[in-house]
């Protein structure tokens, strides 16, 4: 179950990022209704998993180099506590999320496998994203020892599903009520970010200080 809470935690860390892909969320959401824009988390997470899995599959490779160690534990750590101080100054100066959409957008009713593949495509082509998994992702599972198939399992299963219930809860809470909660509901991701990226900078160090030291 630790192995499930850990994937799903970690999925949350990324999901709660002020991204391109919970903009399009919000977005549609206040525009289109629940189910496109829930359409549009779901691809988003399929993209999610392609990339965690892709890092693990790489990192996997190279944890035998004590140096790659090295650099995902002390980078990893940089990087977190980083994100952590933007979350902190999101909180303070909430981004502006334009949430007006034009009416050749709102007519605009796009297929199902439209409006996911469009979400995988956000997720695939987001910066934050790809960045996330180029050093969050990588960092933790540096300081993570799966003992068995059955441990990645729940680790991914765990991370899917958070991936899923976020989606969930964006598209209903920006379908009742994106246009009212306004910047609130951008503080309240931020906070809840900075949050769980202090929380992974300081379990990534630690692991790494008695794993490497």
């Amino acid at each position: 179950m630790s192995w499930f809470l850990s994937g799903f935690f970690l999925s949350l860390s990324l999901c709660l990022d002020l991204g391109i892909v919970n903009v399009a969320i919000i977005r549609t959401g206040v525009a289109r209704g629940l189910l496109p824009s829930f359409l549009i988390g779901v691809g988003s997470s399929f993209g999610d998993l392609i990339y965690a899995l892709l890092s693990m599959l790489g990192i996997s490779l190279l944890l035998e180099n004590r140096i790659v160690r090295w650099v995902l534990w002390l980078g990893g750590t940089v990087i977190l506590l980083y994100m952590t101080w933007n979350m902190i100054k999101e909180f303070r100066r909430p981004k502006e999320i334009d949430l007006q959409e034009s009416e050749e957008r709102q007519i605009d009713r796009r297929r199902s496998w439209k409006d996911f593949s469009s979400g995988l495509g956000l997720a695939l082509a987001s910066p934050s994203a790809i960045l996330w998994f180029a050093t969050i992702g990588g960092s933790v599972i540096a300081s993570s020892n799966a003992d068995s198939t059955a441990d990645l399992l729940l680790f991914f299963g765990g991370f899917f599903v958070a991936s899923i219930t976020w989606s969930l809860f964006m598209a209903g809470v920006s379908s009742q009520g994106g246009k009212w909660l306004g910047n609130r509901l951008v503080r309240g991701f931020s906070f809840v970010s900075a949050l769980l990226f202090l929380y992974f900078a300081g379990k990534v160090f630690i692991d790494g200080y008695h794993t490497l030291l």
